[in-house]
């Protein structure tokens, strides 16, 4: 048995983890052992963050989603077998899941992410919400400021995804390395590389920043030539999302595209082009990866306050193939 901080690892599990404690240390291993994640929202992004989340050896991970598995879930959505069509997308995945790490307590729940109480979301450490409605995740964001749990949001259409992180006041440690004077005086200057340890903290604003956020400011024009028309795009596609209660469709893309283009026309006229609507249409594997991967690394880091997060806006362009992160609503 092997204990730091009240938290004990069985010999079992110090032998399963030994390349991540080797990685980030006991200690964040141990918070990671001791967290409580829920995913919301199981398609093809939430299978890959939470293949991501329960390999990281977590205490246990909670897949909440009342959608039932359909024929385009097959695009990404490798947890669910193809057996389980017309099932709860969550119970469908659990037995994949479960098989990736044993040690993982998991549930799966099939109710209305709306229809959850605000004590709901106070059980859990972190918390990650895929797919949902602007109204739920302003009221969840909220619940969870008040609680002290961290919010993730983060969502993928077709190619092009997101992620917003609202960690509150974050504390961390993270590894600094800088040269060391070894020569002698008078002798030609040598140095060698000393890593240490430094505690740092930083404040992270709540989900209404990034609705506030004015991206037809001047000051916005700058960012588009380096991430794009990212942010205003994911304004269309969240208002899309609200208004229709659902994502855009492939089956149904030529009337979802005349929509997409009228709010486009509306909130981000000339900074969002005709050709960005094209990759908006089911999530596809590759992106559901990349995305997927950085917000379950995002969620580690949290958890194990090992680095800093990402400050607090991830955005993945299609037609780059990049990742950028944006500070939206933060103090200079």
């Amino acid at each position: 048995m092997v204990e730091a901080n009240g938290v004990q690892l069985t010999e079992h599990e110090a032998e399963l983890y030994d390349r991540q404690i080797r990685l980030w240390g006991l200690d964040s291993q141990k918070r990671l052992r001791a967290a409580r994640i829920l995913i919301a929202g199981v398609n093809g992004l939430g299978a890959e963050i939470a293949k991501n989340i329960v390999l990281s050896g977590v205490k246990s991970v909670t897949l909440l989603d009342s959608k039932v598995v359909d024929e385009s879930d097959f695009c990404s959505q490798f947890l669910a077998p193809h057996s389980s069509l017309g099932k709860n997308r969550a119970e469908a995945s659990l037995h994949r899941a479960q098989e990736l790490n044993p040690m993982v307590e998991l549930k799966a729940d099939t109710e209305e992410l709306s229809q959850k109480s605000d004590e709901y979301f106070k059980d859990f450490d972190v918390v990650c919400i895929i797919g949902a409605s602007t109204e739920d995740l302003l009221r969840i964001d909220k619940v969870c400021r008040e609680a002290d749990v961290k919010f993730f949001a983060t969502d993928l259409w077709g190619m092009f995804g997101y992620s917003f992180a609202d960690l509150q006041k974050h504390n961390f440690v993270e590894d600094v390395v800088k040269h060391k004077i070894i020569s002698k005086p008078h002798e030609k200057t040598k140095t060698e590389l000393v890593t240490s340890t430094v505690k740092r903290s930083l404040n992270y604003p709540a989900y209404q920043a990034l609705l506030d956020f004015d991206f037809k400011a001047q000051s916005y024009a700058r960012k588009l030539k380096r991430s794009g028309p990212s942010l205003p795009l994911l304004r269309v596609l969240q208002k899309f999302r609200d208004n229709e209660k659902r994502d855009p469709l492939y089956s149904e893309r030529t009337a979802d595209l005349v929509k997409l283009l009228v709010i486009r026309d509306e909130i981000a006229l000339d900074l969002v082009p005709d050709a960005a609507f094209t990759h908006v249409f089911a999530q596809i594997s590759p992106a559901a990866a990349i995305v997927g991967g950085a917000v379950a690394h995002e969620i580690i880091k949290t958890v194990s306050q090992k680095e800093a997060p990402h400050h607090n806006v991830f955005l993945f362009d299609p037609e780059s193939c990049c990742g950028f992160i944006e500070s939206i609503g933060v103090d200079a």
